[in-house]
Parts: structure tokens; sequence; C-alpha cells
């Protein structure tokens, strides 16, 4: 890998894992770091453990979500999801947004220490903290490194609401440590399903469970007594969003017991766009003049698009829970 850039290195929070403590200045040391190569289940990805300074996160003040605090104790993810609003952050460490996104992961090994003492600091006021909303919290490596379970163990202890949104069914592991946060403290658990079409999921999602797996999955939550979710994300125009796969989604959802479902049109931020669209050049390529026309410079489809596409859903949504009455 090549030497971290000047910029890259004013981003960094914290130090490579065998490094002794003490005050840190730079991204990565002169010399590329040493990726661990995985074994067994995980062999093709490569690890970089790394010692966070900080683990609870704020999230900057202008952005859209409902929450003020996150924890990733990952970064990178494995499940190759094309349209990963994460990818960009994979070049803060001079690294490519594709596949070293997918392969390579980071991975903050003392992320439970760090979680124990900052809700512990006095200063900490005990909002909500934020799960999945970078990379998944549940993917594979967490087999390995078993971070998420700690964290979890770590906030049901002190009382911290908190929630997860995952695409993986690794959650039910730890049915036993958040049924006993559940019971302490809010907790909110979802699943992203955005398509059932088995094509679209192969495609556009390979490395994640697949998506009937995920609803299957909420019956164990809900028997374990954890409250649990869907968002019907995303959807991509032209891709996932036809009547058909929709209704199709929408009738696999109330199949699955959940009761109301909230749709979300796919968003391209700049450098994920050009991620998505190169990777759309190989799979649809017919597509790519009508997303021009939709995203053009922007991030966001049109309002009218979203509102048609969420308007979709919700009718098919509605016509679900009839049938099944």
């Amino acid at each position: 890998m090549a030497e971290a850039s000047e910029e890259a290195r004013a981003q960094l929070r914290w130090r490579l894992a065998d490094e002794p403590a003490g005050p840190q200045q730079a991204l990565f040391a002169e010399e590329a770091p040493a990726w661990r190569a995985g074994h067994g289940e995980f062999r093709d990805l490569e690890f970089l453990e790394v010692k966070a300074q900080r683990i609870i996160n704020p999230v900057p003040p202008q952005s859209r979500v409902s929450f003020r605090y996150t924890i990733n104790a990952y970064r990178g993810c494995n499940h190759g999801c094309r349209y990963c609003f994460a990818r960009p952050t994979h070049e803060y460490l001079n690294l490519n947004m594709g596949r070293d996104f997918d392969r390579r992961i980071v991975v903050k090994v003392n992320a439970v220490e760090r979680v124990r003492a900052e809700v512990a600091a006095k200063r900490w006021a005990g909002d909500l903290i934020a799960m999945g909303t970078n990379t998944d919290p549940y993917q594979r490596c967490e087999g390995k490194y078993r971070l998420t379970r700690g964290i979890v163990e770590v906030l049901g202890q002190a009382r911290n609401p908190f929630s997860i949104l995952t695409k993986s069914t690794l959650i039910l592991r730890d049915l036993d440590v958040l049924a006993e946060a559940a019971r302490r403290t809010r907790v909110q658990t979802a699943f992203s399903v955005g398509t059932v079409d088995d094509e679209v999921w192969k495609r556009s999602e390979p490395g994640t469970p697949h998506p009937r797996r995920r609803l299957e999955a909420l019956a164990g939550l809900r028997e374990a007594g954890i409250p649990t979710g869907v968002l019907a994300a995303p959807i991509l125009p032209g891709i996932s969003d036809s009547p058909a796969q929709l209704e199709a989604l929408a009738l696999a959802l109330v199949d699955a017991g959940v009761e109301s479902a909230t749709p979300i049109v796919l968003h391209l931020r700049p450098g994920v766009k050009e991620e998505y669209l190169g990777w759309l050049g190989d799979v649809r390529p017919d597509l790519l003049a009508r997303y021009e026309q939709i995203y053009g410079r922007r991030s966001y489809a049109p309002k009218p698009i979203q509102a048609e596409i969420t308007a979709r859903f919700h009718a098919a949504f509605a016509a679900a829970r009839r049938r099944r009455l």
C-alpha cells in the first residue's frame, strides 16, 4: 500500500494496536502498516488492528438523522453493497473505496474498553447511541472479534439506550445480551431489506445473508423480547422498484409479521456515485442514461421520483396487509 498522504494523516483518531501508548500524530507510520491475513472462513479478508482514542462519535450537525451519537467498531465492510455510503471513508486511509473497502477491514480492538470508559465519564449524558450507521456491526469479521457483543453488554450494564441496524443474521448469536440489555434500557434493532429479488440481491449486496433469512431472523429477536423492525432500503431505481418487485417485497415483509416499514430510495454521495455507476455500467449499462437524468450532480433522487417510488411501496404494503387479514 502506498504511503499515507498528509491529509490522511490528519484524519487519524486511533493508533496501531501494537504501537506503544503515547501522543498520536500520524495516520500511519512512515512504513505501511501490517495487515493481518484472515484464515479459515476469513481467508479472503485482511485486518488492520488499531486502538481508538475515542469510540462514541458525535454526528455532524448538518446530518439528516435523528440520533446524535454513533459507534463504529469496524471500518470497511465485506457485505460488498455497491451503493454503501461509507465507502469514501477508506480513502482517508489511502485505500480505494472499491475492493479495498470490501476486503481490508480496520478493527478497533479496544472498542469495548473505550465504550466502558466513555459511558462512565461524568460528562456523558446517556444519549441514545446508534450502531450500523456506517458499516455493519454484524458483518462477518464480528464472528472473529466479537466487539459488537461486548459493546452491547457494556451499554446494557450502563442502561444506555442504543439502536442497531444490520443486514446480518449474526445478530441472532447475541440474543442473550440483547435481551438482557432490553430489560434494562431502550433497545431498537432493525434489518435493512430493500428487495427479495434473488438476482438483484446477488449483484448489489453479494456478501450479505439472503433477504428472506433476515426476515426469518425477525421472529427470533421478537421471541427474545427485543424490539425490531425493517427499513425497506435502499430501493434502486430501475433495478428493484418495479411494481412486481415492490409487491413481492411488501408481501414478504407482511408474511414476516412486519406491521410497518419505511422505504428509502437510493442516494449516491460523491465518490459513491462514481463507484456505483461503474458497477452499473457492468451489470445494467442500459440504465446509465436514466441515472444521469435522476442523479446528475445531486446525491438524492428528485422529490417527485422519491414520492412516486415510496407511494408505490406503501400501496403494495397496504394491499399485502389486506390480503393477510
